[in-house]
């Protein structure tokens, strides 16, 4: 019976979490085929989801919640600009910018957190 549960969980969670965001996902891909990438407004777009995604990492590193709270700003901020210097240094790779970040994060954990 424990089996059943654990397979319904998943189920759930493709059903639920996966299929409707994989819809839009290719929605959008057919939508965006013949669009020209230097146009105003996809420019516009790339812009507004640059300023989203870097609200959200400046809340993280300077409002953080739940276990991140605990780690002190020095290592946030730390962890933050080296992940963005690696993403530089290393022909703005995304992963090693990740890679790195995350790196310096947990050694600042280990080194700094009681």
């Amino acid at each position: 019976m424990s089996n059943w549960i654990d397979w319904h969980a998943y189920l759930v969670l493709i059903l639920v979490g996966f299929l409707p965001n994989e819809i839009w996902r290719m929605f959008g891909l057919m939508l965006a085929r013949g669009l020209d990438e230097g146009s105003e407004v996809l420019v516009w777009v790339r812009a507004v989801a640059t300023a989203v995604l870097a609200g959200v990492v400046a809340q993280l590193i300077f409002f953080p919640a739940g276990a991140l709270a605990a780690v002190p700003m020095g290592v946030r901020v730390g962890a933050a600009l080296c992940g963005f210097a690696a993403f530089l240094l290393l022909r703005r790779s995304v992963f090693a910018g990740v890679v790195v970040g995350e790196a310096v994060l947990l050694a600042g954990v280990l080194l700094l957190v009681p």
